[in-house]
C-alpha cells in the first residue's frame, strides 16, 4: 500500500544519510517554473516506458503540483514492486510549508 508524506517530513527526511529518491512527474514547463533539487524528472505520461531509471532499492517520493498525478504515479510504482511514497500536497504545498522562495503556480 502506497504511502504518503508532508512536506515536513520530506524535508526531514531528506537531510538524513539515507534520503528517499525524488520522482517529479510534472511536465518540463512545470518542472522549469520551480524544481527540486535531485530529482528525478519524468512526465506522468512517460513513467512505465522509463521504469529502469528508477531504483528499486530504495523508497520514492513522487511529486506533482497537487499531489493527484504522484498518487496515481505511486498506486503504480507501487503495483509493480517499487517502494512509492506520495508528497501529499505535491510542489505547492512543499512551496507553503518549506521552501516560499520557490514560485508558485
Amino acid at each position: 500500500m502506497m504511502q504518503h508524506i508532508t512536506p515536513g517530513e520530506l524535508q526531514s527526511r531528506l537531510a538524513t544519510p539515507d534520503p528517499p529518491a525524488l520522482l517529479d512527474v510534472r511536465e518540463p514547463w512545470e518542472q522549469d517554473i520551480a524544481r527540486l533539487p535531485g530529482a528525478l524528472e519524468i512526465p506522468m505520461n512517460d513513467v512505465s516506458s522509463r521504469l529502469e531509471e528508477l531504483p528499486k532499492d530504495r523508497e520514492i517520493v513522487v511529486i506533482c503540483r497537487s499531489g493527484g498525478r504522484s498518487a496515481k504515479i505511486g498506486e503504480y510504482l507501487d503495483r509493480m514492486g517499487y517502494r512509492a511514497t506520495n508528497l501529499t500536497g505535491g510542489m505547492l504545498a512543499w512551496i507553503q510549508q518549506v521552501d516560499s522562495s520557490l514560485k508558485r503556480f
